[in-house]
Protein backbone atom coordinates (compact mmCIF):
# COMPACT_ATOMS: atom_id res chain seq x y z
CA UNK A 1 0.00 0.00 0.00
CA UNK A 2 1.53 3.13 -1.03
CA UNK A 3 1.37 6.47 0.68
CA UNK A 4 -1.65 7.52 -1.20
CA UNK A 5 -3.67 4.60 -0.39
CA UNK A 6 -2.98 5.19 3.57
CA UNK A 7 -4.25 8.83 3.53
CA UNK A 8 -8.03 8.33 2.87
CA UNK A 9 -7.61 4.53 5.04
CA UNK A 10 -6.15 6.52 8.37
CA UNK A 11 -8.62 9.59 7.46
CA UNK A 12 -11.35 7.61 7.49
CA UNK A 13 -10.48 5.21 10.42
CA UNK A 14 -9.60 9.17 12.43
CA UNK A 15 -12.91 9.76 11.49
CA UNK A 16 -14.53 6.64 12.62
CA UNK A 17 -12.92 6.35 15.67
CA UNK A 18 -13.01 10.10 17.00
CA UNK A 19 -16.90 9.99 16.14
CA UNK A 20 -17.62 6.41 18.37
CA UNK A 21 -15.43 7.48 20.80
CA UNK A 22 -16.73 7.33 24.43
CA UNK A 23 -14.76 9.69 27.25
CA UNK A 24 -16.32 7.54 29.97
CA UNK A 25 -15.06 4.67 28.95
CA UNK A 26 -11.97 5.20 26.93
CA UNK A 27 -10.59 8.50 28.65
CA UNK A 28 -10.48 12.11 27.11
CA UNK A 29 -8.55 12.25 23.43
CA UNK A 30 -5.75 14.29 23.12
CA UNK A 31 -6.56 17.79 22.21
CA UNK A 32 -4.53 17.73 18.39
CA UNK A 33 -6.67 14.78 17.47
CA UNK A 34 -9.76 16.58 18.50
CA UNK A 35 -8.62 19.65 16.75
CA UNK A 36 -7.51 17.91 13.80
CA UNK A 37 -9.74 14.94 13.49
CA UNK A 38 -6.64 12.84 13.05
CA UNK A 39 -4.90 9.83 15.26
CA UNK A 40 -1.87 10.66 13.14
CA UNK A 41 0.75 12.53 13.16
CA UNK A 42 3.04 14.73 11.15
CA UNK A 43 4.10 12.88 8.06
CA UNK A 44 8.14 11.60 8.66
CA UNK A 45 9.94 13.27 6.10
CA UNK A 46 12.90 11.18 3.60
CA UNK A 47 15.23 12.34 5.56
CA UNK A 48 13.46 11.07 8.83
CA UNK A 49 13.03 7.37 7.59
CA UNK A 50 16.43 7.08 6.03
CA UNK A 51 18.04 7.72 9.11
CA UNK A 52 15.76 5.24 11.17
CA UNK A 53 16.85 2.86 8.65
CA UNK A 54 20.58 4.16 8.91
CA UNK A 55 20.05 3.38 12.74
CA UNK A 56 18.70 -0.16 12.45
CA UNK A 57 20.48 -1.24 9.67
CA UNK A 58 17.81 -2.21 7.49
CA UNK A 59 15.60 -1.04 4.31
CA UNK A 60 12.14 -0.93 6.17
CA UNK A 61 9.37 -2.81 3.78
CA UNK A 62 7.47 -0.96 1.95
CA UNK A 63 4.02 -0.77 3.39
CA UNK A 64 5.42 0.64 6.99
CA UNK A 65 7.57 2.69 5.29
CA UNK A 66 5.14 4.47 3.09
CA UNK A 67 2.75 4.06 6.63
CA UNK A 68 5.30 6.91 8.20
CA UNK A 69 5.28 8.72 5.32
CA UNK A 70 1.88 9.82 6.29
CA UNK A 71 2.02 9.70 9.60
CA UNK A 72 5.08 9.71 11.78
CA UNK A 73 3.53 7.55 14.23
CA UNK A 74 -0.06 6.31 15.28
CA UNK A 75 -2.54 6.62 18.33
CA UNK A 76 -5.16 3.75 18.87
CA UNK A 77 -4.67 1.51 16.15
CA UNK A 78 -7.91 -0.83 17.24
CA UNK A 79 -9.01 -1.36 20.71
CA UNK A 80 -5.93 -2.78 22.33
CA UNK A 81 -2.93 -0.60 20.66
CA UNK A 82 -3.17 2.82 22.24
CA UNK A 83 0.54 4.15 20.23
CA UNK A 84 2.52 2.51 17.34
CA UNK A 85 6.01 4.08 16.89
CA UNK A 86 7.63 6.92 14.72
CA UNK A 87 10.70 6.86 12.47
CA UNK A 88 13.01 7.63 16.32
CA UNK A 89 11.29 5.23 18.43
CA UNK A 90 11.76 1.90 16.19
CA UNK A 91 13.71 -0.38 18.07
CA UNK A 92 14.66 -3.95 17.38
CA UNK A 93 12.66 -5.64 20.34
CA UNK A 94 15.92 -7.35 21.94
CA UNK A 95 17.41 -3.52 22.76
CA UNK A 96 13.83 -2.69 24.08
CA UNK A 97 12.73 -3.32 28.01
CA UNK A 98 10.00 -5.36 26.44
CA UNK A 99 13.62 -8.29 25.45
CA UNK A 100 11.44 -10.24 28.19
CA UNK A 101 9.34 -11.13 25.92
CA UNK A 102 12.00 -13.27 24.59
CA UNK A 103 12.95 -15.05 27.71
CA UNK A 104 9.15 -15.73 28.21
CA UNK A 105 9.13 -17.95 25.26
CA UNK A 106 12.68 -19.10 25.29
CA UNK A 107 11.49 -20.72 28.77
CA UNK A 108 8.22 -22.16 26.76
CA UNK A 109 10.30 -23.44 23.70
CA UNK A 110 12.52 -25.22 26.65
CA UNK A 111 9.33 -26.36 28.68
CA UNK A 112 7.51 -27.69 24.74
CA UNK A 113 11.02 -29.79 24.21
CA UNK A 114 11.26 -31.49 28.13
CA UNK A 115 7.95 -32.96 27.11
CA UNK A 116 6.85 -35.50 24.93
CA UNK A 117 8.35 -36.06 21.16
CA UNK A 118 5.78 -34.97 18.66
CA UNK A 119 6.07 -35.24 15.09
CA UNK A 120 7.91 -31.91 13.78
CA UNK A 121 5.65 -30.05 11.96
CA UNK A 122 7.63 -27.51 9.42
CA UNK A 123 4.92 -24.45 10.01
CA UNK A 124 5.77 -24.49 13.46
CA UNK A 125 7.91 -21.32 13.87
CA UNK A 126 10.22 -20.83 16.45
CA UNK A 127 8.73 -17.78 18.32
CA UNK A 128 11.59 -16.79 20.42
CA UNK A 129 14.08 -16.83 17.62
CA UNK A 130 11.49 -14.40 15.85
CA UNK A 131 11.14 -12.52 18.38
CA UNK A 132 14.97 -12.35 18.97
CA UNK A 133 15.53 -11.00 15.96
CA UNK A 134 11.80 -8.64 15.17
CA UNK A 135 11.44 -5.03 15.05
CA UNK A 136 9.26 -3.44 17.54
CA UNK A 137 6.55 -1.34 16.00
CA UNK A 138 3.99 -0.56 19.08
CA UNK A 139 4.85 1.08 22.35
CA UNK A 140 1.67 1.14 24.51
CA UNK A 141 -1.43 -1.60 24.18
CA UNK A 142 -3.44 -3.76 26.73
CA UNK A 143 -0.42 -6.33 26.48
CA UNK A 144 -0.55 -6.57 23.37
CA UNK A 145 2.09 -6.13 20.90
CA UNK A 146 3.04 -5.71 16.72
CA UNK A 147 6.14 -7.11 15.56
CA UNK A 148 8.16 -7.17 11.99
CA UNK A 149 10.17 -10.16 10.90
CA UNK A 150 13.02 -8.45 8.80
CA UNK A 151 14.13 -12.34 7.79
CA UNK A 152 11.02 -13.47 6.60
CA UNK A 153 10.36 -11.21 3.17
CA UNK A 154 7.93 -12.07 0.71
CA UNK A 155 8.13 -10.68 -3.38
CA UNK A 156 7.22 -7.68 -2.68
CA UNK A 157 9.62 -6.63 0.15
CA UNK A 158 6.78 -6.82 2.61
CA UNK A 159 8.29 -8.26 6.19
CA UNK A 160 5.77 -10.83 7.79
CA UNK A 161 4.44 -8.66 10.88
CA UNK A 162 2.84 -10.92 13.93
CA UNK A 163 0.39 -9.74 16.51
CA UNK A 164 1.43 -10.85 20.36
CA UNK A 165 -1.44 -10.99 23.08
CA UNK A 166 -0.64 -12.32 26.20
CA UNK A 167 -4.49 -12.63 27.10
CA UNK A 168 -5.07 -14.08 23.66
CA UNK A 169 -3.75 -17.21 24.32
CA UNK A 170 -2.79 -17.69 20.49
CA UNK A 171 0.96 -16.84 20.80
CA UNK A 172 2.34 -14.74 17.81
CA UNK A 173 0.01 -14.51 14.85
CA UNK A 174 1.29 -14.06 11.41
CA UNK A 175 0.18 -11.69 8.65
CA UNK A 176 1.79 -10.98 5.12
CA UNK A 177 2.33 -7.42 6.11
CA UNK A 178 2.20 -4.28 8.76
CA UNK A 179 -0.34 -3.06 6.13
CA UNK A 180 -2.44 -6.50 6.56
CA UNK A 181 -2.03 -6.08 10.37
CA UNK A 182 -2.86 -2.52 10.28
CA UNK A 183 -6.32 -3.80 8.45
CA UNK A 184 -7.15 -6.52 11.12
CA UNK A 185 -7.11 -3.88 13.65
CA UNK A 186 -9.51 -1.97 12.04
CA UNK A 187 -11.77 -4.71 11.20
CA UNK A 188 -11.42 -5.39 15.09
CA UNK A 189 -12.71 -1.78 16.13
CA UNK A 190 -15.75 -2.20 13.75
CA UNK A 191 -16.80 -5.25 14.88
CA UNK A 192 -15.88 -4.30 18.69
CA UNK A 193 -17.27 -1.11 18.65
CA UNK A 194 -19.69 -0.80 15.62
CA UNK A 195 -19.27 2.51 14.61
CA UNK A 196 -21.46 4.58 12.43
CA UNK A 197 -20.23 5.91 9.42
CA UNK A 198 -19.22 5.14 5.41
CA UNK A 199 -17.69 1.79 6.69
CA UNK A 200 -21.07 0.47 7.86
CA UNK A 201 -23.52 1.38 5.66
CA UNK A 202 -21.52 0.17 3.23
CA UNK A 203 -21.22 -3.26 4.25
CA UNK A 204 -24.94 -2.83 5.45
CA UNK A 205 -25.93 -2.64 1.48
CA UNK A 206 -23.34 -5.22 0.76
CA UNK A 207 -25.35 -7.59 3.39
CA UNK A 208 -28.99 -6.69 1.59
CA UNK A 209 -27.52 -7.15 -2.06
CA UNK A 210 -25.79 -10.66 -0.74
CA UNK A 211 -29.48 -11.56 0.99
CA UNK A 212 -30.90 -11.24 -2.09
CA UNK A 213 -28.39 -12.81 -4.14
CA UNK A 214 -28.46 -16.19 -1.84
CA UNK A 215 -32.39 -16.01 -2.26
CA UNK A 216 -31.87 -16.35 -6.13
CA UNK A 217 -29.53 -19.24 -5.54
CA UNK A 218 -26.35 -18.08 -5.78
CA UNK A 219 -23.95 -18.94 -3.07
CA UNK A 220 -20.05 -19.02 -3.68
CA UNK A 221 -19.90 -14.89 -4.17
CA UNK A 222 -22.69 -13.83 -1.10
CA UNK A 223 -20.65 -16.38 1.07
CA UNK A 224 -17.63 -14.39 0.61
CA UNK A 225 -19.16 -11.15 1.24
CA UNK A 226 -21.02 -12.12 4.42
CA UNK A 227 -17.86 -13.73 5.79
CA UNK A 228 -16.07 -10.34 5.14
CA UNK A 229 -19.02 -8.83 6.44
CA UNK A 230 -19.36 -10.51 9.48
CA UNK A 231 -15.44 -9.87 10.56
CA UNK A 232 -16.71 -5.89 10.99
CA UNK A 233 -19.13 -6.51 13.18
CA UNK A 234 -22.39 -6.67 10.75
CA UNK A 235 -24.58 -9.28 13.20
CA UNK A 236 -26.69 -9.60 10.08
CA UNK A 237 -24.15 -11.54 8.00
CA UNK A 238 -23.70 -13.44 10.92
CA UNK A 239 -27.17 -14.99 10.85
CA UNK A 240 -27.38 -15.23 7.13
CA UNK A 241 -23.98 -16.66 6.99
CA UNK A 242 -25.00 -19.27 9.61
CA UNK A 243 -27.91 -20.45 7.84
CA UNK A 244 -25.68 -21.24 4.72
CA UNK A 245 -23.14 -22.72 6.25
CA UNK A 246 -25.22 -24.98 8.19
CA UNK A 247 -27.05 -25.89 5.19
CA UNK A 248 -23.68 -25.88 3.19
CA UNK A 249 -22.22 -28.69 6.14
CA UNK A 250 -25.12 -30.73 7.06
CA UNK A 251 -25.28 -31.01 10.80
CA UNK A 252 -21.46 -31.10 11.39
CA UNK A 253 -22.26 -27.23 11.14
CA UNK A 254 -24.34 -26.88 14.28
CA UNK A 255 -21.30 -26.99 16.63
CA UNK A 256 -21.01 -23.21 15.27
CA UNK A 257 -24.60 -22.22 17.01
CA UNK A 258 -22.75 -21.19 20.27
CA UNK A 259 -20.94 -18.27 17.77
CA UNK A 260 -24.44 -17.23 17.32
CA UNK A 261 -26.08 -17.67 20.19
CA UNK A 262 -23.78 -15.43 22.46
CA UNK A 263 -25.83 -13.30 24.49
CA UNK A 264 -22.87 -11.67 25.31
CA UNK A 265 -21.46 -10.51 22.08
CA UNK A 266 -25.05 -10.90 20.23
CA UNK A 267 -27.34 -10.14 22.06
CA UNK A 268 -29.34 -8.59 19.12
CA UNK A 269 -29.90 -12.59 17.21
CA UNK A 270 -30.94 -14.15 20.39
CA UNK A 271 -34.26 -11.25 20.63
CA UNK A 272 -34.52 -11.83 16.83
CA UNK A 273 -37.75 -13.13 15.85
CA UNK A 274 -35.99 -16.17 14.03
CA UNK A 275 -34.44 -16.93 17.55
CA UNK A 276 -37.50 -19.07 18.96
CA UNK A 277 -38.48 -21.17 15.77
CA UNK A 278 -35.21 -21.62 13.95
CA UNK A 279 -31.98 -21.44 15.92
CA UNK A 280 -33.26 -22.61 19.78
CA UNK A 281 -34.15 -25.80 18.28
CA UNK A 282 -30.56 -25.92 17.25
CA UNK A 283 -29.50 -25.12 20.85
CA UNK A 284 -31.01 -27.96 22.74
CA UNK A 285 -30.04 -30.35 19.82
CA UNK A 286 -26.45 -30.09 20.20
CA UNK A 287 -26.94 -30.03 23.88
CA UNK A 288 -28.70 -33.76 23.12
CA UNK A 289 -26.13 -35.09 21.22
CA UNK A 290 -23.33 -33.36 23.01
CA UNK A 291 -20.58 -34.13 20.56
CA UNK A 292 -18.91 -31.23 21.53
CA UNK A 293 -15.12 -30.31 23.16
CA UNK A 294 -14.88 -31.04 26.70
CA UNK A 295 -18.57 -31.87 26.67
CA UNK A 296 -19.64 -27.95 26.88
CA UNK A 297 -22.73 -27.12 25.31
CA UNK A 298 -24.37 -23.40 24.49
CA UNK A 299 -27.53 -24.68 26.57
CA UNK A 300 -25.66 -25.72 29.34
CA UNK A 301 -23.74 -22.60 29.11
CA UNK A 302 -26.64 -20.17 28.47
CA UNK A 303 -28.56 -21.82 31.71
CA UNK A 304 -25.63 -21.44 33.88
CA UNK A 305 -24.70 -17.95 32.79
CA UNK A 306 -26.87 -16.59 30.96
CA UNK A 307 -29.32 -13.09 31.54
CA UNK A 308 -32.51 -13.85 33.39
CA UNK A 309 -34.68 -13.29 30.69
CA UNK A 310 -32.54 -15.70 28.71
CA UNK A 311 -32.43 -18.69 31.47
CA UNK A 312 -36.51 -18.29 31.61
CA UNK A 313 -36.98 -18.38 27.81
CA UNK A 314 -35.17 -21.81 27.69
CA UNK A 315 -36.66 -22.97 31.10
CA UNK A 316 -40.04 -22.05 28.97
CA UNK A 317 -39.35 -23.86 25.92
CA UNK A 318 -38.02 -26.53 27.46
CA UNK A 319 -40.83 -27.25 29.20
CA UNK A 320 -42.73 -27.28 26.17
CA UNK A 321 -40.23 -29.70 25.06
CA UNK A 322 -40.89 -32.05 27.70
CA UNK A 323 -45.04 -32.06 26.74
CA UNK A 324 -46.54 -35.38 25.34
CA UNK A 325 -47.65 -34.15 22.12
CA UNK A 326 -44.55 -31.92 21.60
CA UNK A 327 -43.93 -31.79 18.06
CA UNK A 328 -41.09 -29.54 16.09
CA UNK A 329 -42.48 -26.90 13.95
CA UNK A 330 -40.62 -26.79 10.92
CA UNK A 331 -41.87 -23.34 9.29
CA UNK A 332 -45.62 -22.75 7.64
CA UNK A 333 -48.51 -25.03 7.99
CA UNK A 334 -47.69 -26.40 4.29
CA UNK A 335 -44.11 -26.73 4.62
CA UNK A 336 -44.76 -28.20 8.38
CA UNK A 337 -46.99 -30.67 7.10
CA UNK A 338 -45.02 -31.88 4.40
CA UNK A 339 -41.89 -32.25 6.71
CA UNK A 340 -43.57 -33.95 9.19
CA UNK A 341 -45.65 -36.43 6.54
CA UNK A 342 -41.93 -37.78 5.84
CA UNK A 343 -40.72 -37.92 9.37
CA UNK A 344 -43.99 -40.19 10.14
CA UNK A 345 -43.52 -42.58 7.70
CA UNK A 346 -39.60 -42.66 8.81
CA UNK A 347 -41.01 -43.55 12.28
CA UNK A 348 -43.38 -46.18 11.44
CA UNK A 349 -40.85 -48.42 10.10
CA UNK A 350 -39.68 -51.23 12.21
CA UNK A 351 -36.32 -49.81 11.51
CA UNK A 352 -36.81 -46.99 13.56
CA UNK A 353 -38.45 -48.27 16.57
CA UNK A 354 -35.15 -50.38 17.59
CA UNK A 355 -34.28 -48.60 20.58
CA UNK A 356 -31.05 -46.87 20.16
CA UNK A 357 -28.41 -47.13 23.18
CA UNK A 358 -26.21 -44.42 22.19
CA UNK A 359 -29.40 -41.60 23.06
CA UNK A 360 -29.56 -43.98 26.15
CA UNK A 361 -26.12 -43.27 27.23
CA UNK A 362 -26.41 -39.47 26.20
CA UNK A 363 -29.34 -39.50 28.62
CA UNK A 364 -27.92 -40.44 31.59
CA UNK A 365 -24.63 -39.32 31.09
CA UNK A 366 -23.10 -37.04 34.28
CA UNK A 367 -21.25 -33.90 33.73
CA UNK A 368 -18.68 -32.59 35.99
CA UNK A 369 -17.17 -29.33 35.71
CA UNK A 370 -13.42 -29.49 35.89
CA UNK A 371 -9.88 -27.66 35.34
CA UNK A 372 -8.06 -28.54 32.09
CA UNK A 373 -4.67 -26.71 31.61
CA UNK A 374 -6.03 -23.92 33.55
CA UNK A 375 -9.19 -23.87 31.45
CA UNK A 376 -12.93 -24.74 31.93
CA UNK A 377 -13.75 -27.62 30.96
CA UNK A 378 -16.49 -30.48 31.25
CA UNK A 379 -15.59 -34.13 32.86
CA UNK A 380 -18.11 -36.87 30.65
CA UNK A 381 -19.29 -39.60 32.16
CA UNK A 382 -21.14 -42.42 29.87
CA UNK A 383 -23.00 -45.16 31.80
CA UNK A 384 -22.49 -48.98 31.44
CA UNK A 385 -25.60 -50.24 29.11
CA UNK A 386 -27.40 -53.17 30.06
CA UNK A 387 -26.45 -56.01 27.95
CA UNK A 388 -28.47 -57.83 25.79
CA UNK A 389 -27.58 -61.84 25.08
CA UNK A 390 -26.36 -62.58 21.84
CA UNK A 391 -26.19 -65.79 19.91
CA UNK A 392 -22.98 -65.77 18.30
CA UNK A 393 -20.86 -69.03 16.59
CA UNK A 394 -17.11 -69.02 15.94
CA UNK A 395 -15.24 -72.00 14.82
CA UNK A 396 -13.09 -73.93 17.33
CA UNK A 397 -9.76 -75.85 17.62
CA UNK A 398 -11.32 -78.76 15.86
CA UNK A 399 -13.02 -76.71 13.11
CA UNK A 400 -16.48 -77.66 14.87
CA UNK A 401 -18.57 -74.64 15.01
CA UNK A 402 -19.36 -73.67 18.67
CA UNK A 403 -22.30 -71.95 19.87
CA UNK A 404 -22.05 -69.17 22.49
CA UNK A 405 -24.02 -65.95 24.24
CA UNK A 406 -22.09 -62.89 23.87
CA UNK A 407 -23.02 -59.57 25.39
CA UNK A 408 -24.00 -56.76 22.76
CA UNK A 409 -26.04 -53.81 23.83
CA UNK A 410 -25.76 -52.61 20.63
CA UNK A 411 -25.47 -54.81 18.11
CA UNK A 412 -29.43 -54.59 17.25
CA UNK A 413 -29.54 -51.01 16.79
CA UNK A 414 -26.03 -51.23 14.91
CA UNK A 415 -27.69 -53.90 12.67
CA UNK A 416 -30.79 -51.37 11.79
CA UNK A 417 -28.78 -48.36 10.62
CA UNK A 418 -28.05 -49.44 7.28
CA UNK A 419 -31.47 -49.74 6.38
CA UNK A 420 -32.49 -46.52 8.51
CA UNK A 421 -30.35 -44.79 6.05
CA UNK A 422 -31.44 -46.82 2.76
CA UNK A 423 -35.02 -45.03 4.35
CA UNK A 424 -33.31 -41.34 4.26
CA UNK A 425 -31.57 -41.35 1.29
CA UNK A 426 -34.93 -42.47 -0.31
CA UNK A 427 -36.89 -40.02 1.20
CA UNK A 428 -34.66 -37.32 -0.11
CA UNK A 429 -36.47 -36.36 -3.11
CA UNK A 430 -39.49 -35.71 -1.56
CA UNK A 431 -37.98 -33.54 1.12
CA UNK A 432 -36.53 -31.67 -1.76
CA UNK A 433 -40.04 -31.18 -3.34
CA UNK A 434 -41.24 -29.78 -0.03
CA UNK A 435 -38.67 -27.19 -0.46
CA UNK A 436 -40.94 -25.50 -2.54
CA UNK A 437 -43.84 -24.82 -0.19
CA UNK A 438 -41.27 -23.31 2.47
CA UNK A 439 -41.51 -19.44 2.90
CA UNK A 440 -39.60 -17.72 5.09
CA UNK A 441 -40.41 -15.91 8.63
CA UNK A 442 -38.33 -12.91 7.79
CA UNK A 443 -36.75 -11.44 5.27
CA UNK A 444 -33.05 -12.48 7.07
CA UNK A 445 -34.88 -16.08 6.70
CA UNK A 446 -33.10 -17.47 3.86
CA UNK A 447 -32.88 -21.23 4.83
CA UNK A 448 -35.43 -24.15 6.79
CA UNK A 449 -32.11 -24.47 9.43
CA UNK A 450 -34.90 -25.94 11.95
CA UNK A 451 -34.18 -29.06 9.75
CA UNK A 452 -30.93 -30.19 11.14
CA UNK A 453 -32.99 -30.41 14.62
CA UNK A 454 -34.43 -33.76 13.76
CA UNK A 455 -31.72 -36.02 13.18
CA UNK A 456 -32.92 -38.00 10.09
CA UNK A 457 -33.70 -34.71 8.25
CA UNK A 458 -29.97 -34.16 9.76
CA UNK A 459 -28.76 -37.02 8.09
CA UNK A 460 -30.62 -36.77 4.70
CA UNK A 461 -29.24 -33.38 4.02
CA UNK A 462 -25.75 -33.76 2.91
CA UNK A 463 -23.50 -30.74 1.67
CA UNK A 464 -24.30 -31.80 -1.35
CA UNK A 465 -27.95 -31.35 -1.03
CA UNK A 466 -27.90 -28.66 1.40
CA UNK A 467 -26.44 -26.60 -1.60
CA UNK A 468 -28.81 -28.13 -3.87
CA UNK A 469 -31.88 -26.32 -1.51
CA UNK A 470 -29.78 -23.08 -1.43
CA UNK A 471 -29.20 -23.26 -5.24
CA UNK A 472 -32.91 -23.33 -5.59
CA UNK A 473 -34.77 -19.96 -6.40
CA UNK A 474 -36.68 -18.94 -2.91
CA UNK A 475 -37.24 -15.10 -4.08
CA UNK A 476 -40.66 -15.59 -4.65
CA UNK A 477 -41.56 -16.45 -1.35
Amino acid sequence: MNREQWRPFLRQWSEEWIDSHDPEKDGELDEAVVRDRWLGFAPASEEEIAAAEARLGRTLPPSLREFLAVTNGWRDAGCFLYRLAGTAELEWLADTDRSYLIEIYDELAEDNADGEEEEEDPDVINEAEVLRRSLLVSLEGDAADVFLDPEDVNERGEWTAYWLASWSGEGLEPYESFYELMYDQYKSFHALRQPEGETKDRWDTKVEEARLAVLGGEIEGPLKVLDDAEEFGNERALLLRFQMLTMLGGGEQQAEISRVVDYAHHPDILQHVLFVPELLPLVFEEDRTRDLPHGWSTLRFSKENGPEWLQSLLADHEARRAAPDFRLSFGNPEFDAAVHHILDRLAADPAFQVPDPYEQQRQNATYEEVWVDGQPAMRVTMPTLTASAVLMSEESEDGVPTDFEAHDPFGAYDRTRERQQQLIDEAWPELKEAIRLWRPLHEDHIAPVVLFADPALAEMITEERGREILSMCRSGG
